[in-house]
């Protein structure tokens, strides 16, 4: 298939920090299912999360220092540049913009993420402009809510390079390596001063210490009276 036509992989999240979590399946996905590139977009304002820890501009320049070695990442700072909260399918709707119709698109979204699915604003309209791809764990099975459950049925490819054939509509359940790594674990450990050596990359890490991220502020003692 042409390069222009290989599907790009979107991959949102507040990244607090990016890690080897998020890293790992992606660069499965990358491979497996031949995507021309996965773009990693944090949120600005996240909507089903808490405030994250650093700005969304810190945020960013640590997905940058994580993706710049590995061919077909791409740091994208869309959601940096539009005001308000980050809703995906505003996302979607301003890559649709950017490369067209014809290009498939693939949002790239966890498991626990996707039984949320029906809390995301104007949820419906995601298969209408990309594909689904929910990572999962080998051997996995996915239980959904009732109302996600009947709007995935008749979306379900069995084939991950149907994902090439058309630009959007289809979702898939695609295995993937998950590491046991969360950014609430990376957070605590260099709250409490801890090593978070090899949970994620050693420039992210690097960056991390010499601007003094994640650190827990430092509350004084109260005088005794």
């Amino acid at each position: 298939m042409p390069p222009a036509l290989r599907p790009v992989g979107v991959f949102g999240g507040t990244f607090d920090p990016i890690h080897y979590g998020h890293l790992r399946p992606a660069l499965e996905l990358l491979e497996t299912l031949e995507l021309s590139e996965v773009r990693f977009i944090p949120c600005r304002i996240p909507v089903h999360r808490d405030t994250p820890s650093i700005t969304a501009e810190q945020r960013l320049e640590l997905v940058r220092l994580a993706t710049v070695g590995q061919a077909g990442f791409v740091a994208d700072d869309r959601e940096l540049r539009r005001p308000g909260p980050s809703y995906m399918v505003d996302t979607l709707a301003s890559l649709r913009e950017e490369i067209g119709t014809t290009v498939p698109l693939c949002l790239i979204l966890g498991s626990d993420a996707f039984r949320e699915l029906t809390t995301w604003r104007r949820w419906r309209e995601l298969t209408d402009l990309a594909h689904l791809v929910v990572m999962q764990r080998p051997g996995a099975s996915l239980v959904l809510p009732s109302e996600l459950e009947a709007f995935v049925a008749p979306r379900l490819l069995d084939d991950s390079l149907a994902l090439h054939e058309r630009s959007a509509g289809s979702i898939l359940l695609q295995p993937v390596t998950q590491l046991a790594i969360s950014a609430t674990q990376v957070r605590t450990l260099l709250a409490r001063g801890q090593s978070a050596r090899y949970l994620l990359p050693e420039a992210v890490l690097t960056h991390i210490h010499n601007h003094a991220l994640y650190r827990s502020p430092v509350v004084s003692n109260p005088t005794p009276q």
